[in-house]
């Protein structure tokens, strides 16, 4: 292959974005060059993908291979469960009051990143290499990437999707801000008693959203975010114990608990770029945007991200990494982005918060929901996708 095609473009990164992208550009008609080792297959985390999502996975082939070891959401439901003097109702979300069957899958991480990793082996518009990016030299008209062993590949476009300390985004010069919050998660898999019926809990809680999510047959995945010492003091207990912990914190409503094997803790943060693409790197991913764990938004909006990059790559095609290309991803990204983040970031501070304002506005806006269905639709069709909500709307008058 001519290294210095324009149309070829490099995909740093090797998690789900990274070769999701690589398998969208490279469908688009694109000389796709994937640098990165294989992906973690300890990852114990689970993918709430929503049916948009879905649907453009299955553009790419592999949304079948997900199915096999996913579970559907078919209610999703938020329960106050703080100790506080302000406490809100509990708000459920019914996928059938929007006509779909369900909100989604839940699907393992491992078995994501499985059938990812053989559709991207498989398809021959994508030549991995399997090394990290030691440094990227960035062009008038090129970006270049060495790679770790010595090898040099270019391309018009650089897509960094090489997580949140992206060393794409620092050779472009895009600035981030960042938050640390005094929390973390424990991401565990757990086997119950009761059947969950396809439905997903997350409970409130002064350290942060305990949030149960179901797996095939009589399991689930959890994600409980607590301070970080707790996180390790939880981590440490023995099964039986944090087993009975585990179904005291869900007050017994899937009966009696037992953990699986394997325990990870992932520390809590957020990040947002200062701009979305520049000098060749257009973000996707957690190069783009972090946030907490709550409301299934992470990987869906990255998603996002790779289907409107590919769409102004194509319309761009002679050169997808010009400025005038880069600026209208830009564009088009930042109101999406900026909404998720903010609306994340703002529910998790309500939760750490002590404030009564705070407590009040977050309890008055959830009781809204739970009580108005023409809104709850609304909220639901627009966590699905943006301005699908307001699209509904409009096609009733």
């Amino acid at each position: 292959m001519d290294q210095d095609y324009p149309q070829n473009v490099i995909v740093a990164g090797t998690g789900p974005a990274g070769m999701i992208a690589a398998l969208a550009l490279a469908n688009a008609g694109f000389r796709v060059i994937l640098a990165g080792p294989a992906a973690n297959r300890d990852d114990r985390r689970t993918a709430a993908l929503m049916s948009p999502a879905l649907a453009f996975l299955d553009t790419l082939g592999v949304a079948e291979a997900l199915k096999r070891n996913a579970a559907p959401l078919r209610v999703m439901r938020i329960v106050d469960a703080t100790n506080r003097l302000i406490r809100s109702p509990v708000v459920t979300f019914h996928a059938g009051e929007i006509g779909e069957e369900f909100f989604g899958l839940n699907v393992p991480n491992r078995d994501l990143n499985a059938a990812l990793e053989q559709a991207v082996a498989a398809h021959p518009g994508i030549e991995w290499r399997r090394a990290l990016v030691e440094s990227w030299s960035v062009g008038t008209d090129r970006i270049a990437a060495l790679l770790a062993g010595g090898e040099e590949v270019s391309g018009a476009l650089a897509v960094a999707a090489d997580g949140r300390m992206s060393p794409a985004r620092q050779a472009a010069g895009i600035s981030t801000s960042t938050r640390a919050y005094p929390q973390a998660a424990l991401v565990v898999n757990f086997a119950h008693a009761r059947p969950h019926g396809s439905v997903s809990t997350e409970f409130h809680t002064e350290t942060g959203p305990f949030t149960q999510v179901p797996l095939p047959g009589d399991r689930s995945s959890l994600v409980w975010v607590v301070a970080p010492e707790t996180a390790e003091e939880l981590a440490a207990l023995d099964d039986d114990v944090l087993s009975a912990k585990i179904e005291e914190r869900m007050q017994s409503m899937l009966g009696r608990v037992s953990i699986e094997p394997g325990r990870q803790i992932y520390p809590l943060s957020a990040t947002l770029a200062a701009r979305f693409a520049r000098n060749r790197v257009a973000l996707v991913g957690e190069a783009a945007h972090v946030f907490p764990p709550i409301g299934a938004q992470g990987l869906n909006l990255g998603i996002r991200d790779v289907q409107e990059l590919v769409a102004i790559a194509t319309e761009n095609r002679a050169d997808p990494g010009a400025p005038a290309a880069l600026a209208a991803y830009d564009a088009k990204r930042r109101p999406d982005i900026l909404a998720r983040t903010g609306a994340v970031n703002l529910l998790n501070r309500s939760l750490l918060s002590n404030m009564l304002p705070a407590q009040m506005m977050r309890s008055a806006g959830l009781g809204v929901l739970g009580a108005f269905a023409p809104l709850r639709a609304f909220f639901m069709r627009e966590g699905l996708k943006p301005g699908s909500g307001f699209s509904s709307i409009f096609s009733r008058e």
